[in-house]
């Protein structure tokens, strides 16, 4: 009697370029940009490496598509009928900061490819509010950097300082660490540092991120004509 020969399991999705993508984006918050390799998302997608390299040439292109994913996700545009550009800053800037708080390797993506999509697509959308204040054309290129070098720094500082610390740590509880420590500073060198430990105890992230955004929208719209901005 014949042996008849067992089928290799079929994959319940055929392997697109969107599963690759989606899986390297799984992969690099579980492990970071360290351990994407073709052979661990290969593991992961139940197929071969050279399946992958059909739908993507390489481990740049991989990370480029990886950050472009989550980014549109990020800057996904909700309805903005009555919106303000303030407003809308305000909503594509803790877009960002919540995309790179869930991702932190992306902001270090964003940073080292200033001119790939994922960061023209972020310069493209805070412009258009920038130029919807009617900022002087000349003034720009200058407040729109701003913006978005504050966005990186910030939620990229945010994201470092989480994976610093380790898994399961309690943020109240290093947050009073950090704050007894200043308030122990040199009162002499450290003058103001210490006067604000007790700030630092009750801060919130994201609200001092947005009260940071606000400041720099009202250096921006401070000397624009009367009934602009």
């Amino acid at each position: 009697m014949a042996t008849r020969t067992r089928r290799p399991e079929r994959r319940q999705e055929p392997l697109s370029r969107e599963r690759i993508v989606g899986a390297a984006v799984e992969l690099l918050d579980a492990v970071g940009e360290g351990g994407l390799t073709f052979r661990a998302l290969a593991e992961r997608l139940a197929t071969g490496p050279g399946a992958i390299y059909w739908h993507v040439t390489g481990k740049a292109e991989l990370l480029a598509a990886a950050t472009d994913a989550v980014v549109a996700d990020a800057l996904a545009e909700d309805d903005t009928t009555d919106a303000t550009p303030q407003d809308v800053i305000r909503a594509l800037a803790l877009g960002l900061f919540d995309a790179i708080d869930a991702h932190p390797w992306v902001g270090t993506q964003l940073t080292r490819a200033p001119g790939q999509p994922p960061m023209v697509s972020v310069f493209e959308r805070l412009g258009r509010q920038v130029e919807a204040l009617r900022v002087p054309e000349a003034a720009r290129f200058t407040a729109v950097s701003a913006l978005l070098n504050y966005i990186l720094g910030v939620a990229g500082q945010n994201a470092a300082n989480a994976r610093s610390q380790p898994p399961g740590t309690d943020r109240a509880d290093f947050l009073d660490t950090v704050a007894r420590a200043w308030s122990e500073l040199d009162p002499e060198r450290y003058a103001f540092t210490r006067g604000i430990a007790g700030r630092l105890r009750e801060h919130d992230d994201r609200a001092e991120f947005l009260a940071g955004i606000d400041l720099i929208l009202a250096g921006i719209t401070a000397n624009l004509p009367p009934g602009t901005g």
